[in-house]
């Protein structure tokens, strides 16, 4: 199974770290958000397959939540290049650049890597 893009939205740090290190720890690609308005913003960010929500966050909307993750109005879906492209970018900033580490965890070898860097012009990320 390949790894899970999760969003960890907890808000007491050690719950919150403790996800983090776990998941991590499967294999997974797991983030948090530091507070409500950056978890809001990041909600609605493509690129993510699982969100993890802690209940217990007072000042979290459960109606502006479910708007955010099913908006009424949807958009029309990305082309599988941009999609690809962005998903690349995503694990680029996550392994810090190392593309050896990235080409793992996108389950491709480093030169099919470099190809499509070449192809969606993100060289010199």
């Amino acid at each position: 199974m390949p790894p899970l893009h999760l969003l960890i939205l907890a808000r007491a740090p050690e719950r919150r770290d403790a996800l983090l290190h776990t998941l991590r720890a499967a294999g997974h690609l797991a983030l948090t958000a530091p507070d409500g308005p950056a978890a809001a913003e990041a909600i609605g960010a493509p690129g993510f397959d699982a969100l993890v929500v802690d209940l217990e966050w007072p000042e979290l909307e459960l109606g502006r939540l479910r708007e955010a993750l099913a908006p009424a109005d949807s958009e029309e879906p990305d082309s599988l290049d941009a999609a690809e492209r962005r998903h690349i970018a995503l694990t680029l900033r996550y392994t810090g650049g190392n593309r050896r580490r990235a080409a793992q965890l996108l389950g491709i070898s480093r030169s099919t890597l470099l190809h499509k860097l070449r192809k969606y012009g993100l060289e010199e990320s």
